[in-house]
């Protein structure tokens, strides 16, 4: 029987020496290593360039115990106040904890005040590292408390080169054409690179992309990561990726955002999939189907906001 484990877990860096990254991220995590210790950190930049496994690297090589929280699941203040506060608090027989809060800039206002204070608290005793995505919805006093270090993305070629040997191990032929479109279509995110080649080597033990289907797929995806960063500009961006694509069939939008509402909803569920309904129901009355689409996308943006 196939495995099913997900290429981007299976072949996830495990090692410092395979994680790949520039010169001056590897001299500091080397140092930090070395020193068994660490800054509060601020790892950002863009989503799938590997913030979290260099997070996770840096813990698992120094004699320390440490806490992951995915705060896009857990971003309210009770998370802070009760497992990290409760994780910092308790002795250790190691010198040193640390506390990894993964996708931080979706920690509520409330948890990051509580979280700033608890870094004080503990100050001693416990590190601090955040990634995020967006470092402009990290609270200023908490950011002047860590040390922020942007995340930069392999090259194409570096990426091209792990890709190779991923689908090497995994048996898995392909032609370089289709190599460049899945790269060129999602680069920098490595995450989203590795999981559009394994969809599409499912079958035949082969790499193959259907004719039109990676070009749709990737809209929504910049749609979907617009959303998520939710700036004072993003329905015009949104708008212009909808123009830029040439999109006729809204349908797919409207089960798309559908599907993918718990990654930008903050909580919203309920209501968004409401809203979503309404502008299925109105795009069977309305002439100009864009502006049906875009109407939905304001509204979420209003609710999410």
């Amino acid at each position: 029987m196939k495995e099913h484990t997900l290429w981007t877990e299976k072949y996830r860096s495990k090692t410092l020496e395979t994680y790949i990254t520039t010169d001056e991220i590897r001299e500091l995590v080397e140092k930090y290593i070395s020193n068994n210790d660490i800054q509060n950190l601020i790892f950002y930049g863009p989503p799938g360039t590997g913030k979290t496994t260099l997070a996770k690297l840096i813990s698992i090589n120094l004699n320390c115990d440490y806490l992951y929280i995915n705060a896009s699941d857990e971003r309210g203040i009770d998370t802070i106040r009760d497992k990290v506060q409760g994780f910092a608090s308790v002795a250790s027989f190691k010198p040193l904890k640390i506390v990894i809060l993964d996708e931080a800039d979706y920690l509520t206002t409330q948890a990051q005040a509580s979280l700033r204070n608890i870094i004080e608290t503990y100050s001693k005793s416990t590190r601090f590292i955040l990634t995020c995505n967006y470092i402009e919805r990290i609270l200023d006093p908490l950011q002047s408390r860590c040390h922020a270090i942007k995340v930069i993305p392999p090259t194409k070629v570096q990426v091209a080169e792990h890709l190779v040997k991923v689908l090497e191990l995994e048996n898995i032929s392909y032609d370089l054409e289709d190599l460049k479109i899945i790269i060129n279509q999602f680069y920098p995110d490595i995450r989203k690179i590795l999981n559009s080649s394994q969809i599409f080597s499912k079958s035949e033990n082969k790499l193959s992309i259907p004719q039109g289907k990676l070009v749709s797929n990737f809209y929504l995806e910049k749609v979907l990561d617009e959303l998520k960063k939710n700036s004072k500009d993003s329905w015009k961006t949104i708008r212009q990726i909808i123009a830029d694509h040439e999109v006729s069939d809204f349908e797919e939008l409207f089960h798309f955002l559908y599907e993918k509402v718990e990654e930008y909803s903050k909580g919203n569920n309920a209501l968004i999939i409401i809203k979503i309904e309404e502008y299925i129901y109105h795009s069977n009355f309305r002439i100009d189907k864009e502006i049906n689409a875009m109407g939905l996308i304001c509204q979420i943006l209003e609710i999410i906001k």
